[in-house]
């Protein structure tokens, strides 16, 4: 079974508005709320794939049982960790003369060590396939904690899939996971670098896989595409075009996207293609919506024709 993993779990509320003016009464329209956080995404995208997963995170407070009745509803398998602390929310806003997004994303309070013990316990009572952890760490859990569900996964024979940035990135070094998802900006900071050609990612992604991040390297490039790199196979594909309305789970989608082709025992060119096509197809949709899974098949056939 596939299990995704969410430390900082958000209710994600999204509203659009004509124009945003300082000191002025914005009036905008109804707020939608959706379960937000990166593996909760992940388990979303999945469940529009058919590909059945279990969510588990930590949920606390108004906003906690409010998360788990969204997932209820969106017929979403999860696990939730009880806390007293209160789960953050974030705010996306759509401009609509511009058609410009603001996403603010707030940082959410310190995690109790009890519940970080729980959850470890709770990877290894599933025995996953995969384990997908994606998203930033809450304040007060250090930034090797990512490093701990990998040694947790492979003690179980799991694959482990990371999907985060930053320090909490960059802590997983020599910790081998199976497959790690950075921008062209984390790559750099994974070698201490500034720059990067385009021409230079899948040698820079050769040399993370050396230094024990992961098996594979896939480095997302946004409209312009995507490499998926391992030790002896390597594959750019280009993103196809589509008329963009948001980016929210864009990243959580092409992720879901790869485990879905993984879970088939597709190879890995079909597997960097299905990701970016999922991801494409998010793009296409307002607000926090994911993408239709017609939408995806569609991107997919016309990448794999063209590729």
């Amino acid at each position: 079974m596939i299990l995704t993993i969410t430390l900082n779990p958000c209710i994600d509320k999204s509203s659009s508005v004509e124009n945003i003016k300082p000191e002025s009464k914005l009036r905008c329209t109804e707020v939608v709320r959706e379960a937000g956080g990166g593996g909760i995404n992940v388990s979303k995208a999945l469940n529009k794939l058919t590909l059945p997963s279990v969510a588990l995170f930590p949920a606390g407070g108004h906003n906690g049982r409010m998360l788990c009745d969204l997932l209820k509803k969106g017929a979403i398998d999860f696990r939730a960790i009880e806390s007293t602390v209160e789960t953050r929310e974030n705010w996306i806003v759509l401009e609509t003369s511009k058609n410009d997004q603001y996403r603010f994303t707030f940082p959410g309070l310190p995690v109790q060590e009890e519940t970080v013990i729980k959850l470890i316990d709770e990877i290894r009572a599933f025995s996953p396939l995969y384990v997908v952890a994606s998203g930033s760490l809450p304040p007060g859990l250090p930034a090797y904690f990512y490093g701990l569900i990998i040694k947790t996964a492979n003690a179980l024979g799991a694959r482990c899939i990371i999907d985060t940035s930053g320090q909490a990135l960059q802590a997983i070094k020599g910790k081998h996971a199976f497959l790690i998802k950075p921008n062209k900006g984390e790559l750099c900071r994974l070698l201490n670098i500034e720059t990067l050609e385009n021409m230079e990612i899948d040698d820079a992604a050769q040399q993370v896989i050396q230094n024990g991040f992961a098996e594979i390297v896939v480095v997302s490039m946004g409209p312009e595409g995507a490499w998926l790199v391992s030790s002896n196979e390597k594959h750019f594909v280009k993103a196809p075009p589509v008329e963009k309305k948001s980016t929210v789970g864009a990243g959580d989608s092409m992720v879901a996207g790869m485990v879905y082709a993984l879970n088939k025992q597709l190879g890995l060119k079909e597997v960097i293609q299905w990701g970016v096509a999922c991801g494409s197809a998010a793009t296409m949709n307002r607000g926090t919506q994911l993408f239709k899974k017609e939408d995806a098949s569609r991107l997919y056939n016309i990448i794999k024709q063209t590729g």
